[in-house]
């Protein structure tokens, strides 16, 4: 029988080649014009699931796109893992800062660049290439199901209703989501935590057209500007966010959990100096480390209005836009934060505009118990892999299905992620280091190998 780690080296470019062939279809699931590059890529999932020996696929239909469902039952008395994962992906734009074409695969210094590699194509397909192994090498030592959907990029609608629907089908023992990162290829890491969401979009308008801003221009309130005053209000002089209310289900760390977070490595300068900024910003009296991952956030995530094509047009817009993303810790509910945001905003508007609040989308916090058997897996699993135990970490994005998944199929998840914070996650020049991509394929069967023997 090959070890994993000569499975891997032996079909290495095979692995690549694969990846590239997934990477090229542009899943974007914000876009409809992109609804036939979505099936197509749903079904490539399914295909690569049959060939790497899964029994039952199925392209399953939903109100919006696919989700690819397939399983291995081994035996029955086995303990039976879920992997879930996304075939969407962001919208490429501005398509002018990317490097290389988006769609179009490119290794550059050991990374693979496209939208998608690290978020979540290349994550979600390196458990197909370990069930492969698994399966060539009778070392399936769990039962498997995978889920993987098109909808992650856009709030997952309308996963809630497959999984409520399909809850016989996707019983199972532990959920493993490989969509987060790890703190270096060096220092391995597993993330216990991550943030919820609420997303909202505000429209501020005034005058019933767009007017010449020399004619109108000072006796008519400019719905950009009043936009822009609103947003820097919902900042105090402290960089807390100054919602009332928005604090108060915030679960507080005891100053022993953040010594202990702080101690995971990190240089404040190499993070400046990647981002290529002189200082970084934050809510007072918390580390970069702490605002990342334990605080809750305020962040506009665009703003328009007026005229923005080249050259000048002197125009005093009759409306402008903003798109708004709040990340929520433990014990606070999106549902209320979006209330408490509509409320505010409504509240502080003058009466010179209207303003519009629209709720998108949101999802809960979740932590992830540190002493269960699946945590110790992957636990193993990683130091087994890198020689390096792993430290806790608490991630600072959201994935809302984590906690839809606890509330609906009773199980927790473990974040095996492979990823970096420097991947350029749904930012021009995504990326994805090979070594990464090929070490999360040799580490993922020794979490089902360590899970069955603590399952024992």
């Amino acid at each position: 029988m090959q070890t994993i780690k000569e499975y891997v080296q032996s079909n290495k470019d095979r692995f690549l080649e694969e990846l590239f062939a997934l990477l090229r279809f542009p899943s974007i699931s914000a876009d409809s014009k992109y609804k036939e590059d979505i099936v197509k890529t749903a079904n490539f999932v399914a295909d690569k699931l049959k060939e790497a020996g899964a029994d039952r696929v199925e392209v399953c239909p939903t109100a919006g796109n696919p989700i690819v469902y397939g399983e291995k039952i081994v035996d029955p008395s086995l303990p039976t893992v879920l992997v879930y994962g996304h075939y969407d992906v962001q919208p490429a734009d501005p398509l002018e800062l990317w490097d290389t074409p988006p769609f179009e695969p490119t290794i550059r210094d050991g990374k693979i660049y496209a939208r998608g590699a690290a978020d979540d194509k290349g994550q979600f397909y390196m458990h197909v290439k370990a069930f492969e192994y698994m399966m060539k090498n009778n070392s399936l030592t769990c039962n498997i199901k995978f889920m993987i959907e098109g909808e992650e990029e856009v709030g997952s609608a309308n996963l809630g209703t497959f999984v409520k629907e399909n809850k016989e089908r996707l019983k199972n023992d532990v959920i493993v989501i490989s969509d987060t990162s790890m703190i270096s290829l060096e220092q391995p890491s597993l993330e216990t935590g991550l943030r919820g969401l609420s997303y909202v979009e505000v429209e501020v308008s005034g005058p019933n057209r767009d007017l010449h801003s020399g004619v109108y221009g000072g006796g008519v309130a400019n719905p950009a500007t009043i936009l822009a005053k609103l947003i820097a209000s919902l900042h105090d002089e402290n960089n807390h966010i100054a919602i009332p209310g928005f604090y108060d289900d915030v679960a507080e760390l005891s100053k022993e959990e953040r010594e202990a977070l702080n101690k995971a490595p990190f240089d404040i300068e190499e993070y400046k100096a990647d981002l290529g900024i002189d200082e970084v910003w934050g809510e007072e009296g918390y580390t970069t480390i702490e605002r990342t991952g334990i605080r809750p956030t305020l962040e506009v995530n665009g703003m328009w209005g007026g005229y923005i094509g080249e050259g000048a047009k002197t125009v005093l817009p009759a409306k402008a836009h903003a798109k708004i993303s709040m990340r929520l810790v433990p014990n606070q509910n999106s549902e209320k934060i979006t209330n408490l945001f509509k409320k505010h905003f409504e509240a502080i508007a003058p009466p010179y505009v209207k303003v519009v609040v629209t709720p998108h989308h949101g999802g809960e916090p979740v932590v992830t118990p540190t002493d269960s058997m699946a945590y110790q897996a992957a636990e193993k699993a990683l130091e087994e892999a890198f020689n390096k135990k792993p430290i806790p970490t608490r991630g600072g994005g959201s994935i809302p299905i984590v906690a839809l998944f606890e509330k609906e199929l009773n199980v927790k998840t473990v974040l095996l992620g492979f990823g970096l914070d420097s991947d350029n996650l749904h930012s021009p020049n995504e990326k994805y280091g090979i070594e990464n991509y090929l070490k999360g394929i040799e580490t993922i069967p020794l979490f089902f190998k360590y899970y069955a023997e603590l399952n024992k």
